[in-house]
């Protein structure tokens, strides 16, 4: 498992930005697409109202550098 779980969905531009960085990066993370599962969609709704969220352990971070969603 990944230490770094990121909330997306499909058509979000910040969302593809932010999943190509991190892979260009060679940093490890598990992606949810909330579009596509309804528990993914509730976690994240708990976490923020716009995507992407970023969760490592206790931190959750929300939208990618300045931007959202």
């Amino acid at each position: 498992m990944a230490d770094l779980i990121i909330y997306t969905l499909r058509t979000c531009p910040t969302c593809d930005r932010a999943r190509r960085e991190l892979t260009e990066e060679g940093v490890a993370f598990e992606e949810r697409m909330i579009d596509d599962n309804s528990q993914w969609f509730d976690e994240a709704s708990r976490l923020g109202l716009t995507v992407p969220i970023l969760v490592r352990g206790d931190r959750v971070e929300v939208g990618w550098k300045g931007e959202s969603g």
